[in-house]
């Protein structure tokens, strides 16, 4: 069995932050499958020393290092200046201390491979990590969710913002992942923009799953009057929030002239004032809910509109695998197998979501078809003992 350092940008808990969520489930994977793993993870949040007893059970040992803040000034210095890209001593590191836990670390026990999660968090340890092999899974493109800010900024100075941080990021990316053995992302196009940046960067597609015995499957449904459509988010992430408001501003309305008694929930944490003000008689918004899946096996369809970001969607692998019908953006599908009138319903503007809500409510066949069809895909190709399995096959391939 393999013995594996995890460092991680983030602790594997809670799990409505998606990129918490894999590491938990990857790490329960592979605890599983008999591997041990010792895990150094940033904390940035004023709870996460104290849910620790909420994975722990999965790891040989936790230690949480206070995640230290990077200026502006720090990122430009690296981008401009090639000899402080990497870091030699522990003093030169954003972090010391990450970079005196790894040596104890490395110290303590013989690691067959170790694995980074997370980008600009922590790719700069890798001369700390010594000869053990390693992958890094930065989970996204950066440039390529600013490629998209740049494309639908609302204005010039936005767009010039967004621009400037494109072009940083674009330069970080020419050379942060380099050294790595792997470079892990969770779909196809943050290869693409990646590769496109730095020919011949050795990157893999391992998406992220869903846990398919905690989302059942729970079609045919009844069909409840009226109907409600469902988004879900964690609302400080910008595109769930800019996506919420589009539904609400925007799609809703529009569908109302033809379906008057059509309902919209809004489920997620922390809602801003803005998106709270929506509130009415037909516009839901719940704030964080213990459990999404009763939203999701009474919703008749989930609507994700999504315009800006990059990676995979846990919420749309849910959706699927509880058998609530999707209807989505190309972008809110990146990385998953889902076909437009088979799995889900692709829709680019306002007005084609629309119409493919209409098209969904009104028969009752396509929505069973997308229903099963959906559950289908997410069971033969997004399940956790999957992931787990493609990871197990990568450490194999870089020891």
């Amino acid at each position: 069995m393999t013995r594996i350092l995890l460092i991680s940008r983030c602790p594997p808990y809670p799990l409505h932050l998606g990129d918490r969520l894999i590491v938990y489930h990857l790490a329960a994977e592979l605890d599983w499958r008999g591997h041990t793993i010792d895990l150094l993870a940033f904390a940035n949040r004023p709870e996460d020393h104290h849910e620790i007893q909420r994975y722990d059970m999965y790891f040989e040992s936790v230690e949480l290092i206070p995640e230290p803040r990077r200026s502006q000034a720090d990122y430009l210095r690296r981008a401009l200046l090639p000899g402080a890209r990497w870091p030699r001593k522990a003093e030169h590191s954003w972090s010391p201390a990450m970079w005196q836990a790894i040596r104890r670390r490395l110290a303590q026990h013989d690691y067959d491979v170790v694995h980074l999660f997370g980008g600009i968090q922590v790719y700069e340890y890798f001369y700390a990590l010594g000869d053990v092999p390693a992958l890094i899974t930065p989970y996204e493109s950066y440039s390529l969710y600013l490629r998209r800010a740049v494309a639908s900024a609302p204005n010039a100075v936005s767009r010039a913002v967004a621009l400037a941080q494109f072009q940083m990021a674009r330069r970080f990316e020419s050379w942060m992942f380099e050294p790595y053995r792997r470079v892990v992302v969770l779909s196809e196009r943050d290869r693409y923009e990646l590769l496109g940046i730095r020919p011949g960067l050795p990157v893999e597609v391992i998406p992220n799953g869903v846990d398919l015995h905690y989302f059942t499957f729970r079609r045919p449904f009844v069909r409840r009057r009226p109907p409600a459509l469902l988004f879900v988010g964690n609302y400080e992430y910008a595109p769930n929030l800019d996506a919420a408001l589009r539904l609400a501003r925007q799609i809703l309305p529009a569908l109302q002239q033809h379906l008057p008694g059509v309902k919209l929930w809004l489920v997620g944490n922390n809602p801003p004032p803005e998106l709270l003000a929506l509130a009415s008689e037909t516009v839901k918004v719940t704030g964080r809910v213990p459990d999404v899946r009763p939203y999701l096996a009474r919703a008749a369809a989930f609507v994700s509109p999504l315009r800006l970001g990059a990676g995979i969607k846990n919420k749309i692998l849910e959706a699927l695998a509880v058998g609530c019908p999707v209807i989505a953006t190309p972008l809110s599908v990146d990385g998953i197998a889902v076909r437009d009138g088979h799995e889900a319903l692709i829709a680019r503007s306002d007005s084609e979501i629309v119409t493919a809500i209409i098209r969904l409510l009104t028969d009752p066949a396509l929505q069973t078809t997308l229903a099963h069809n959906g559950r289908c895909v997410v069971e033969g190709h997004y399940s956790w003992w999957r992931v787990a399995e493609q990871y197990e096959a990568l450490y194999d391939t870089i020891r």
